[in-house]
């Protein structure tokens, strides 16, 4: 059973090196940002780690024009948040999503529907209870996931796999990698929690092909 009492912390993604990425408040974290953890009480447990340099994703300037995306369904999971924005902190990690009931969008990198990973970030939970991916790590292979962007227009994509892995082997190449193909990453927190850093052990990570 999930212990929403325990001290929150954040954790996020970093591009440049493995961080955690938070929740109701961003903190470090990032591709993702990679900051300190914030202290007890201050802020939520939220979606996980992972690492990738920013200019790994200059080249999305090139792919085709889409809209970006401002909300995030999957139905299987109950799933239907506004997504927000996020850019990087000046310590060059990304942001993460202020609240935990929202995913959050790094937009430095590709949109979704544009050829390459668009990476979506999210809370596991708070010491107040769920995140906005609370349940990700459940959902199946074949699971369709929504995105709706800013023209009114929407892009789906059907889960191709879900893994599981520590933060300290966070599989950056194979996450942020450039691909031809328009693909998303949903990222969050998992595993155990480790009481003596306030923060969970391991990302999960979602892989999820234009459908």
């Amino acid at each position: 059973m999930r212990a929403y009492a325990r001290t929150a912390s954040l954790a996020g993604l970093a591009l440049a090196a493995i961080a955690a990425l938070a929740g109701a408040q961003p903190q470090a974290g990032a591709p993702p940002p990679a900051g300190a953890p914030p202290r007890a009480g201050e802020q939520p447990r939220v979606a996980g780690s992972a690492a990738a340099r920013a200019d790994s994703f200059r080249s999305a300037r090139t792919y085709p024009s889409v809209a970006a995306p401002v909300r995030l369904r999957i139905r299987a999971l109950h799933v239907d948040s506004r997504v927000q924005r996020l850019g990087l902190r000046d310590d060059g990690t990304v942001a993460v999503p202020e609240k935990t009931d929202v995913a959050g969008w790094y937009e430095g990198g590709p949109r979704p529907g544009q050829p390459g990973p668009a990476v979506i970030l999210g809370h596991v939970d708070s010491r107040t209870g769920p995140g906005v991916f609370v349940n990700l790590s459940t959902v199946r292979r074949g699971t369709e996931i929504r995105v709706d962007r800013a023209d009114g227009s929407t892009v789906r994509f059907r889960v191709r796999k879900v893994s599981q892995v520590a933060k300290t082997r966070f599989p950056t190449d194979l996450v942020y990698a450039p691909s031809l193909d328009p693909t998303l990453r949903l990222v969050t927190c998992g595993g155990s929690f480790d009481r003596s850093r306030g923060s969970y052990r391991d990302n999960v990570i979602v892989f999820a092909d234009q459908a």
